[in-house]
């Protein structure tokens, strides 16, 4: 079995996610008390918010790249960066050690695939919605991703940032996604990709007749995949 490394804190309630799901897995799969290797390192959100308010991407990269090397230099033997939007830093992390990073968004691709979709619907944090380094990715795995108007995407985004990353679940918050998600079925989405790692804490499968991409459990599901193969 590999050792699985971990760069989370970004936030720390979907990082709870991926300890859970990953080690359920690795249990299913091997039985008795057998259970993941895993090293996690976890960042400070406030200090990676604060740069992101001072709009300063080097600092973050910087704070990526030092975790990435820590986790590797412990053994672990793989890398995921515990958040979707942290993925616009992707390079620049595989650059930095020599273990790979398991990309979120081509794991997210695989499933997709799977269900032989071509146009799936893209929530997330503003970031990942409207700069193309998410879009582009799927898009290389022949995906189209479609994002709500502007207005849904302010609100999406102000949700996970005050809401989702304190592991605050409100009720209306909630019905106002549902809203978003039915419009982008309505629109020709043939599913919805939950493109933030806090999005899956408020939105469940059984919440909508979409067919719904957790990305925080495809994610974890791909880290147990490497270390068992």
């Amino acid at each position: 079995m590999k050792t699985i490394g971990l760069v989370g804190g970004t936030s720390w309630a979907s990082t709870i996610d991926y300890y859970r799901i990953i080690n359920e897995e690795m249990n299913n799969r091997r039985g008795g008390l057998n259970f993941a290797k895993i090293v996690l390192y976890s960042l400070d959100f406030g200090e990676v918010h604060a740069f992101e308010m001072n709009k300063d991407v080097g600092g973050i990269r910087s704070l990526l790249v030092e975790a990435a090397k820590k986790l590797e230099g412990i053994g672990a033997q793989c890398i995921l960066l515990c958040a979707n939007t942290m993925h616009i830093h992707a390079e620049r992390v595989q650059n930095s050690v020599g273990v790979p990073l398991l990309h979120i968004a081509d794991a997210t691709a695989v499933e997709i695939n799977k269900k032989k979709m071509t146009k799936v619907g893209l929530l997330g944090t503003k970031l990942t919605m409207e700069l193309d380094f998410y879009k582009k990715r799927l898009l290389s795995h022949g995906i189209t991703a479609m994002v709500p108007p502007l207005e849904d995407r302010n609100f999406i985004h102000h949700a996970i940032d005050t809401e989702l990353v304190k592991s605050l679940i409100v009720p209306a918050t909630k019905a106002r996604f549902l809203r978003i998600i039915d419009d982008l079925r309505d629109q020709g989405a043939e599913g919805v990709v939950l493109g933030c790692t806090e999005i899956p804490l408020l939105i469940k499968q059984d919440d909508t007749s979409l067919p719904v991409f957790d990305t925080t459990r495809i994610h974890s599901l791909a880290a147990v995949d490497f270390a068992l193969g």
